[in-house]
């Protein structure tokens, strides 16, 4: 494997998309155990536990990159565009007890990772939308700020109810999905006038296009966990299969540059989506040949990320600086960096 003295410095907070990644799969696996018996439930042990580790490693490292390289962690934290991968960190704490409660049962250290994860959650959602409220012009977010990644930090709160509820804290989980079940709109609106009047976002960023099939997919999810009807998932699942189909219009021109761990984010909303269409499937048989479709499709692109990423590794063409910009905005909008 290629090593470069400075690799860690360039470990940033999106690396954790990886373990969302796993950790999704690993639920939709465990939605298929109806369909595919033990070997489902296996692959999602499996799964699982690799997420499991993979957060392990990058947790030590991020921890080791922060104590040596700070200057590179403060610049992530005031990026207008990077600060919002930091949410992958809570995200993953909250995936990995979501996880461990599917394939395990509820159990105290799981209740207290599954706080931890939702409480962090709670706090980024705060601090990335008080930015948004900074006094000092030159400092506030502008249009070019937003990108599908501030889904992460602003609609990650949906995810509390797919473990809260078995872990006895099922009000606040309720009342955190309405957090995110409020600003996901919002957001969405927001990007849509963003796309409109200045384009899409950055090439490097094209596959964060993804992100925007994960909040209705897993919504629905949250909304069936929480007692809601059926209809309104599969309204959910309407609106996940129409983000999905959107984001890859962008493919050809994604898949243009040279392979970057921002391809992560295609996994979660893609293994987000199977997890609802096979959690539907059940009440619906007819429905279950696309769920496995949805299924097969996650796993694939999952599969082959993880051949990217090895590969990227090996050849030293990852934990490299951007060779570009990721912030590209109209003169006059444009950060300091970026200017």
């Amino acid at each position: 494997m290629a090593h470069r003295p400075d690799a860690l410095k360039h470990l940033a907070p999106h690396w954790f998309a990886i373990v969302m990644s796993l950790c999704g799969l690993a639920l939709a696996w465990n939605r298929a155990v109806p369909v595919l018996g033990d070997l489902a439930g296996a692959a999602a042990l499996v799964l699982a536990g690799v997420a499991a580790l993979a957060f392990a490693a990058l947790a030590l490292l991020s921890l080791l990159r922060w104590q040596h390289h700070g200057d590179a962690v403060a610049a992530d934290w005031a990026h207008p565009v990077r600060h919002a991968f930091f949410a992958a960190i809570p995200v993953s704490l909250l995936l990995l007890a979501t996880c461990g409660v599917a394939l395990l049962g509820a159990s105290g250290w799981l209740a207290a990772l599954w706080w931890l994860g939702s409480l962090a959650q709670f706090g980024v959602t705060l601090w990335v939308l008080a930015r948004w409220l900074h006094a000092d012009a030159a400092r506030r977010p502008g249009w070019h700020a937003l990108t599908p990644a501030l889904f992460m930090p602003v609609v990650g709160n949906v995810l509390a109810p797919l473990a809260g509820d078995a872990l006895g804290a099922g009000n606040w989980a309720a009342a955190q999905f309405g957090l995110g079940l409020l600003l996901w709109p919002v957001l969405l609106a927001l990007l849509l006038a963003r796309a409109v009047a200045l384009g899409p976002w950055p090439a490097r960023l094209l596959p964060a296009t993804f992100i925007t099939a994960a909040p209705p997919s897993v919504i629905g999810s949250a909304a069936l966990q929480l007692g809601a009807p059926t209809v309104l998932a599969w309204m959910c699942w309407g609106v996940a299969l129409f983000f999905a189909l959107w984001s890859f219009q962008v493919g050809r021109r994604m898949l243009a540059q040279p392979f970057s761990v921002a391809f992560w984010s295609m996994g979660f909303p893609l293994a987000a989506f199977a997890a609802l269409s096979l959690r539907l499937a059940l009440q619906y048989p007819a429905a279950q040949a696309p769920a496995m479709v949805a299924l097969a499709l996650a796993t694939l692109v999952v599969v082959l990320l993880g051949i990217a990423t090895w590969k990227g590794l090996r050849d030293g063409a990852l934990l490299r600086p951007e060779p570009v910009a990721l912030v590209a905005a109209p003169a006059g909008d444009a950060p300091p960096a970026a200017r």
